[in-house]
């Protein structure tokens, strides 16, 4: 009788005994508000400058940004095997740090359209497995971006599959400019995407023209919402410009049947505003329609220079009484005395040092007093600031590393 009851006590406390012995206290997986870290990330991000890595289709730029914001480039070795595969090496660390990787998807010299997309990608899987803690693509020139909608049956929406690709690879933010549909940014599903105007960088410099009566022509119906924007940002500056639009009629994907103009431009400087330049040709076409319309000068304005082809020297020798655009795509060709090449890089990095700081981006694209200043330096500002003076954090940076800042 006693063995069995020593037995029935055996039963119900080894078990129990056992328990206890393997399963840890619950307060060793509990980290407190003033728990220190297992290595100094906050020693990491003490210093809140950016670190931004550049892929090999613009470093020009990406430099010019860095120089910009102070930082040095990050230290990134991109390799190409004889076979055409891509190696990404990081050769600093990356733990716990908020990471810019900078890479125009565009077909340059060295490299086409495709190849730079690989290897942003690449880059973004590499710092991802080395544990940054955000990665913001800036993206200036989005590729495929023309491939934004079905045309016709059993195609593929290219924007839309590019963006899936980028975000499935650990994307956090897409900074991009002139994209050239709205609706690109909801390609991306659970990442918030940046789409900057270049008419911030294209109104400045349109007002040191002094242009009589100008007037802002949209090449296309697709490119109204641009061209208002320029109209606003440019009246900020005391120009008081015309809107008008082109009407097109196409035959065919690239041929233009006919040309209607909504608006006035005669005895006036037209300036057409668009978002890429490939061939040239139609912009040619609605430069010279407008001079047919009684336009006493046109100018032309467009965010990225593509320049398929003879693009360059065919539109320097055109219409137009200068040709305008910026750098958010490489030169392949050198650049004639009529075509003025203007930098996007003051624009990003104003907008990365807000983004850093949780400051507001749409603040600056909107103030042409900001905008006229952004070619000073720019300090970034300390997160060992006083604390009593430090402004409520509820940027996207900061839901996503609260607990390490706290």
């Amino acid at each position: 009788m006693k063995k069995s009851l020593y037995y029935l006590v055996a039963l119900i406390l080894i078990p129990a005994l056992q328990l206890n012995a393997t399963q840890p206290a619950a307060t060793t997986h509990t980290t407190s508000a003033t728990s220190q870290p297992a290595y100094p990330i906050a020693e990491q991000k003490k210093n809140n400058i950016p670190r931004i890595f550049s892929g090999s289709a613009n470093p020009k730029l990406a430099s010019k940004v860095s120089e910009i914001l102070s930082a040095t480039p990050g230290d990134i070795n991109i390799k190409r095997f004889n076979d055409g595969e891509i190696s990404i090496q990081y050769n600093e660390n990356l733990r716990g740090k908020n990471i810019y990787l900078f890479q125009p998807t565009c077909t340059t010299a060295q490299a086409d359209v495709d190849k730079h997309i690989m290897e942003l990608f690449f880059m973004t899987k590499a710092a991802r497995r080395a544990s940054a803690d955000t990665i913001t693509a800036i993206i200036p020139y989005f590729g495929y971006a023309r491939q934004d909608r079905k045309t016709s049956a059993r195609v593929t929406i290219s924007a839309s599959d590019v963006a899936s690709f980028l975000e499935f690879a650990g994307i956090n933010r897409v900074i991009s400019i002139d994209l050239h549909c709205g609706q690109i940014q909801g390609f991306f599903k659970d990442i918030p995407v940046d789409n900057l105007p270049a008419s911030v960088v294209f109104a400045p410099y349109i007002a040191t023209l002094n242009l009589k009566n100008p007037v802002i022509v949209s090449p296309d119906a697709g490119g109204a919402e641009r061209a208002r924007k320029l109209q606003t940002l440019v009246a900020k500056y005391g120009i008081n410009a015309g809107y008008a639009m082109i009407v097109k009629e196409r035959a065919a994907p690239g041929v233009i049947e006919k040309m209607d103009l909504l608006g006035d431009v005669k005895g006036k400087d037209a300036i057409i505003i668009d978002d890429i330049c490939d061939t040239g040709g139609t912009l040619i076409k609605a430069g010279e329609e407008l001079l047919k319309r009684g336009a006493k000068s046109v100018y032309v304005c467009f965010t990225h220079p593509v320049f398929s082809k003879d693009a360059i020297k065919t539109l320097c020798d055109s219409c137009f009484t200068q040709v305008i655009t910026t750098d958010t795509i490489p030169l392949r060709h050198a650049a004639p005395g009529k075509l003025v090449v203007l930098s996007v890089a003051p624009m990003l990095a104003e907008v990365i040092k807000r983004i850093q700081n949780d400051d507001s981006v749409s603040e600056y694209l909107n103030n042409p007093t900001l905008v006229s200043s952004h070619l000073a330096p720019l300090k970034m500002e300390s997160k060992e600031q006083d604390k009593s003076k430090e402004k409520p954090r509820t940027g996207f940076f900061s839901n996503l590393t609260k607990k390490i800042w706290s």
